[in-house]
């Protein structure tokens, strides 16, 4: 039996657009050059912040993070960053009696503004927040004690084969492979990725009939 499903937020709940657009236009390159280079570096397995120290060699991210909500030109997060389907499908496993949790790799103020969009969830949490990020195995043992469920009734949603699949199914958990965004549509197809992931997705909305069919099962 499934008790509770957790999400990763960026590619997951959130579009990124926004975000990579924004740091663009601080560091004053064409959206569509960070574009591409984000994409290359996910390609090689590489953190997908590395695309801004291509442009910029040496620059200090943290620093620049700081920079910029110095200057009013912060994170920002509304509705419609939101993919489609996130409402529905948090609500209808809600509906389910299902748990529902979403915790990922995000800043603080991040956090504060996903639960300013007051979504279906139980819980809304940062690995900032928590003092720990992908994939180290410790934020996946906040994931359980935030899940309140054993491991194997514990569901990870995410998109990123090396920050989401592999240490969630290494921690114990289930997991469920999104096709979304860049890093889920590469490593959609890819054998190991197949191999480790309980379910593949193409929609959130997916979910709802996956906890019913695990309910009947079980």
């Amino acid at each position: 039996m499934i008790e509770t499903i957790v999400f990763d937020m960026g590619e997951t709940l959130v579009r990124d657009d926004r975000y990579w657009a924004s740091w663009a236009d601080w560091i004053g390159v064409p959206r569509h050059t960070l574009a591409a280079l984000v994409g290359a570096v996910v390609t090689q397995g590489r953190d997908c912040s590395d695309a801004l120290r291509i442009l910029k060699p040496g620059m200090d991210v943290g620093e620049a993070q700081l920079a910029r909500e110095a200057a009013g030109r912060g994170e920002h997060l509304d509705e419609t960053d939101l993919y489609d389907d996130v409402r529905p499908a948090l609500g209808g496993l809600r509906k389910l009696g299902i748990r529902v949790v979403v915790a990922g790799n995000q800043t603080a103020r991040a956090g504060e503004l996903l639960r300013g969009l007051d979504l279906p969830a139980d819980l809304v949490v940062t690995s900032a927040e928590w003092g720990v990020v992908k994939p180290q195995p410790a934020f996946y043992e906040r994931v359980l004690e935030a899940a309140e469920a054993a491991p194997h009734e514990t569901v990870y949603v995410g998109d990123h084969p090396a920050n989401d699949v592999f240490p969630a199914k290494a921690a114990g958990l289930r997991v469920a492979h999104l096709r979304r965004g860049p890093w889920g549509h590469w490593w959609a197809d890819d054998p190991e990725v197949v191999a480790a992931a309980d379910w593949r997705i193409d929609s959130l909305v997916h979910l709802t009939s996956i906890v019913a069919e695990e309910a009947a099962a079980g």
